[in-house]
């Protein structure tokens, strides 16, 4: 008789951080073209579209870029917080913090600054937007021991309610006074705008993503805080014989994943809305950063990767809507990235074990031989 089991590994190849990622976006898309099949739309036919649309072409791998570019941040933020086994899950409140905080800063600040300086004061008032965001979370995750998961994702649905009502429920310092009717946000000074590159949307927000992922993977790989964040995340108790700070580091940790999501808000306000716009905003960004950072298993400079692939997930949602053999809905995107996510969650067993396969002989026949032999 043939007996498959698990067996956890003793060490883990390095091979498994590249095989399970990739057969999990494998996975993924074979689930999904059963969707597809089961609603009369050839799988084939649709990713094809799909990867035309993200990467067939220069100007598709343009806007895969400028989908990618938010995606950097948000999937930083959770991934320095997964490689210390804390789960920031509220990246999508922090994005909307930052931006909030950007778009304030832009009005009351740059008018009258040059352009490289206004796009810092941008970016630095969306870090610490975000950063104050996740001070709660930070605060009772470190000194109370409260689950990281439960505040942050509950600190989204506050952050959009002050979205809405610095727009829709008040005459805040956000909103524009002149508009009639539908009222919106005011429009960010010139100086504060950036800088479209190559005929494209590409904005300074692209380097300054990749910058801030090496700086994170520096951060995490060759400083002493990281490896106090390895340690604590692997064995808290040799940590604390060590003398690292369990509290200082959660606290710092968090922290700095919030500032990370928030900088994706201002990458937002600065590149591309211009304006504190509630429904530009709610794109799940900070959601898909967590798919992102699973992905790149919390490595930094594959976050960058997994962000591109995903911003031409996103990217060929939007475009695919337009193929009217297929009558497909752009959220067709989300729908992929909820699959990758669950087939990763699956594979991320075959990290800590293996499948073995057993021949075992019956018991009748175990039997009669231990009989025979005595």
């Amino acid at each position: 008789m043939i007996v498959v089991r698990l067996e956890r590994r003793v060490a883990t190849p390095r091979w498994i951080g590249v095989a399970v990622p990739v057969a999990s976006v494998f996975a993924a898309l074979v689930l999904a073209g059963v969707f597809f099949v089961l609603t009369d739309r050839p799988p084939l036919t649709v990713y094809s579209e799909m990867f035309d649309a993200a990467f067939g072409d220069v100007q598709g791998v343009k806007n895969t870029l400028v989908s990618a570019t938010p995606l950097v941040f948000t999937g930083l933020a959770a991934a320095f917080a997964m490689r210390m086994g804390l789960y920031n899950i509220g990246g999508e409140g922090q994005l909307y913090a930052g931006a909030i905080a950007a778009a304030g800063a832009a009005l009351l600040w740059t008018a009258d600054l040059s352009t490289p300086i206004a796009i810092a004061v941008v970016f630095v008032a969306g870090a610490v937007g975000g950063m104050a965001w996740m001070l709660v979370p930070a605060l009772a995750r470190a000194l109370l021991g409260t689950s990281e998961i439960v505040t942050t994702l509950m600190m989204v649905l506050v952050a959009d309610v002050v979205l809405d009502y610095l727009i829709s429920g008040s005459t805040s310092y956000w909103r524009d006074p002149l508009t009639i009717g539908f009222p919106q946000g005011k429009e960010i000074p010139d100086a504060a705008q950036f800088t479209r590159w190559f005929d494209a949307r590409i904005t300074v927000a692209l380097p300054i993503a990749i910058v801030t992922a090496a700086i994170v993977w520096f951060v995490r790989n060759r400083t002493s805080f990281g490896y106090g964040q390895d340690v604590i995340g692997d064995a808290p108790h040799a940590a604390r014989y060590a003398g690292i700070s369990e509290r200082r580091t959660v606290l710092v940790t968090l922290l700095v994943s919030g500032a990370l999501a928030g900088m994706a808000g201002a990458a937002e306000i600065g590149g591309r809305i211009y304006k504190l716009e509630p429904s530009s905003l709610r794109l799940g960004l900070g959601f898909t950063g967590i798919v992102i950072a699973a992905l790149a298993r919390s490595n930094a400079l594959g976050v960058l990767v997994a962000a591109f692939f995903l911003g031409g997930l996103r990217n060929a949602g939007q475009s695919v809507q337009a193929v009217a053999d297929l009558d497909l809905p752009k959220s067709v995107a989300l729908m992929l990235e909820g699959f990758i996510l669950l087939c990763f969650l699956g594979g991320q067993v075959f990290s800590t074990h293996r499948l073995r396969i057993v021949r075992r002989e019956p018991a009748r026949r175990a039997r009669a031989s231990a009989g025979a032999s005595s």
